[in-house]
């Protein structure tokens, strides 16, 4: 069975240089006395982007390959690294796109049996956005959308962007949703350590999936399919308790108007990963929660050790067969053949 990490990032020297040169948010700027690069999502919120990183990022050759073999990585389905292009202007968002997937289509052109692509876009120009996607699925042979979890005032669930998401059903894509700093001002308080990876980017990317489901954006478009990375983003510890106003008495004038209970949208609809969560009680709530599978390999490269992720897999005290579904299996569902 192949390996297929579905969350591997790349940027391009291009959109580099864009958020380099970006006079409002995000931007990448250099530390205090010109050491190290910061990459700054919000005013208030900031991480450290080191060269080494960096280089990772920009590699998409025989580097990032020898990685891929020494962690038994057959597969990486590429995708551009936050912040993403959510937040710039649509004209200089759209031509970011429509740059940075042709330049990952010849990446993949050159080693098509080692790279996939999730398309990049630019949802604040939605009806250009919509047809990128389908540029990058039916010309260059994508394989998703990976988006981020808010852009800026706006989440994916608004009407506006239903052009986007009824194209992606149309394809027949999945979207990864991919998290960022949070909207909401008090989270970013305390910089990256509450707004990033420890807290803010989960918290984010789950009321982002729940405003699809409350929005009934799946009654609307219900051959769509959601992934998920860090196993679910706290949503399969919830899974009961967000049916909550279904279930208990309750006003129905103050519930949303769903077809179905909001778990069960979650439990058809969406797919996680494992990337970024190494923690064996939480891939045990996952899976218990929603099945093995709905589970895909994950590894966040080049953010997280690819070595820790597939070390965490090894060692699961679950059935062999279990993990070669998480590994490649469970693709199949997606549409993915090896």
């Amino acid at each position: 069975m192949k390996k297929i990490d579905f969350e591997a990032h790349f940027f391009t020297h291009e959109y580099l240089q864009a958020l380099t040169h970006n006079e409002g948010f995000p931007r990448i700027t250099w530390g205090k006395d010109e050491k190290g690069r910061e990459l700054h999502y919000c005013k208030d919120v900031r991480q450290p982007f080191s060269d080494s990183l960096l280089t990772s990022l920009l590699n998409l050759g025989e580097e990032r390959l020898r990685i891929m073999d020494a962690h038994g990585i057959d597969i990486q389905i590429l995708s551009l690294s936050a912040p993403g292009l959510e937040q710039f202007s649509p004209e200089i968002g759209t031509h970011l796109a429509t740059a940075a997937n042709s330049e990952l289509a010849e990446a993949i052109e050159r080693y098509p049996d080692r790279f996939m692509g999730f398309a990049a876009l630019a949802p604040n120009a939605p009806e250009a956005a919509a047809d990128e996607l389908e540029r990058a699925v039916k010309e260059l042979g994508f394989v998703g959308w990976n988006t981020h979890s808010n852009y800026g005032d706006s989440y994916l669930d608004n009407e506006k962007y239903h052009v986007i998401l009824e194209r992606a059903e149309m394809l027949h894509v999945p979207i990864y949703l991919h998290p960022t700093v949070p909207a909401i001002s008090q989270v970013r308080s305390y910089g990256f350590a509450l707004a990033g990876a420890p807290f803010g980017f989960g918290m984010e990317t789950a009321m982002a999936m729940m405003r699809l489901i409350m929005g009934g954006v799946f009654d609307k478009f219900p051959g769509l399919r959601i992934i998920l990375g860090h196993l679910g983003e706290t949503l399969p510890f919830l899974l009961k308790r967000m049916d909550w106003a279904y279930v208990r008495p309750f006003d129905p004038s103050l519930r949303p108007s769903l077809s179905k209970r909001p778990s069960e949208y979650f439990k058809t609809n969406v797919f996680v990963t494992t990337s970024g969560n190494y923690y064996e009680p939480a891939f045990m709530c996952t899976r218990q929660a929603m099945g093995i599978d709905r589970v895909l390999l994950g590894l966040d490269y080049p953010y997280e050790d690819s070595k820790e992720g597939m070390d965490f897999l090894k060692s699961l005290p679950i059935p062999e067969k279990e993990k070669e579904r998480i590994y490649g299996g469970n693709a199949r569902q997606l549409g993915f053949s090896f």
